[in-house]
């Protein structure tokens, strides 16, 4: 009788706990609301750089984009709204407000910005409308994805938002070798779960009033070859000189390795070139005006709690015509090639709020840091800086 009832027993129990599981199972199956589906985001940056060999023209960090030698500044305060399209909700769209020192260097031509403009972060609105688009996903095998509007570039490694990059300051690719946003559009589709690829028009490079006829084209290979490792290879390609001019290039790799614990693994590797490049033709002082860039980066961080991560960073890259660098570096022009290293220490202070400690060395075989006057002259091949750092996520 005992063996019986215990029997009865084990089965109610056994009974209860599959309804369980398939109660939960539905309960996470069940599809989310549009509003659920719908993602924001909110945070806020500031910094303390040194110049620990002193700049040379006012505050300028030379071959930074973003952080000066200005005592406490205020970076970025960003505000996102978006949505990616779905099977139940197959619009999306997505609107990306910023404001602070960081965004005045990233607007767009035709965007706060002017042509006249040669500087955008000296004279230019220190807010921006870093992203505006809409997005619809056409129920065509594993789902094609449209976008239009104004969107941040597929390629590199970083993106403009210092917080989701492993240390604050921005590699020379970031600043050099690619775009950082486009007007136009996009098309995706998911070939294989590994697999996905995207291509579409756009403006241009950091242009939204178009200064030819003609529009550059740029694209996406999206892989995972394997668990934990994803590897894009990202390129764009079109006149981005007034009138039509030739076409300017650039292919962009970048791969992540995420397999072993609490450790990342990254790297970026860029190649690009112009023919009949406008400065080079405006010198002419050369028997080619063709031009090329390249560089890579490699990137290491480790997550030695939940609280602290350390990063480091070594890069290098090629300008052997000048004109990357050209509109940055007074006295520049010339053949140039830069190397960098990195060394992040992040901590998780409270909630969202983190900050950073950063120390990163910058050398060139030219002298092309510590700008002097009279004359803008370069006068130092190398630069060092140290950097503190505060973010706070609101959600």
């Amino acid at each position: 009788m005992r063996r019986g009832f215990g029997a009865v027993v084990l089965g109610l129990l056994l009974a209860a706990t599959t309804a369980a599981a398939h109660a939960q199972a539905k309960a996470e199956e069940k599809p989310k609301t549009l509003w659920e589906e719908v993602a924001l985001s909110a945070y806020v940056e500031n910094s303390y750089v040194w110049n620990l060999g002193h700049t040379g023209r006012d505050d300028v960090n030379e071959l930074r984009l973003y952080d000066f030698d200005a005592g406490w500044s205020f970076n970025m305060a960003e505000l996102a709204v978006k949505k990616e399209p779905s099977e139940k909700y197959p619009f999306g769209f997505g609107l990306v407000v910023t404001a602070g020192l960081d965004a005045q260097k990233n607007h767009a031509l035709g965007i706060f910005r002017d042509g006249d403009d040669q500087f955008p972060f000296r004279n230019t609105r220190k807010y921006d409308l870093q992203e505006a688009y809409g997005s619809y996903r056409i129920p065509l095998g594993g789902g094609l994805t449209l976008k239009a509007g104004k969107f941040v570039t597929l390629l590199g490694y970083e993106v403009i938002e210092a917080p989701s990059n492993l240390n604050f300051s921005r590699s020379f690719l970031y600043g050099f070798a690619i775009p950082l946003t486009h007007v136009g559009a996009l098309a995706s589709y998911p070939v294989a779960d590994w697999l996905a690829v995207t291509a579409g028009p756009v403006v241009g490079w950091d242009v939204a009033d178009d200064t030819n006829d003609k529009l550059s084209w740029t694209g996406q290979v999206a892989t995972t070859p394997v668990k934990d490792f994803a590897v894009n290879l990202n390129w764009i390609t079109g006149p981005e000189q007034a009138g039509q001019g030739e076409r300017r290039t650039v292919l962009d790799l970048t791969a992540t390795y995420t397999g072993v614990k609490r450790l990342t693994l990254g790297l970026n590797a860029d190649y690009g070139w112009e023919d009949d490049e406008a400065s080079l033709l405006a010198a002419g002082t050369r028997q080619s005006a063709d031009a090329r860039w390249w560089g890579w980066a490699l990137y290491a961080a480790y997550d030695w709690t939940e609280k602290l991560r350390t990063a480091v960073r070594a890069e290098s890259f090629q300008d052997p015509e000048g004109v990357r660098t050209l509109a940055t570096v007074a006295g520049a022009g010339g053949k140039v090639s830069l190397w960098s290293g990195t060394a992040t220490v992040q901590y998780r202070i409270w909630r969202g709020l983190v900050g950073r400690l950063e120390y990163r060395h910058d050398s060139a075989d030219e002298k092309v840091f510590k700008v002097r006057a009279p004359g803008l002259v370069p006068t130092s091949t190398t630069q060092d800086t140290v950097t503190v750092a505060l973010h706070y996520a609101f959600f």
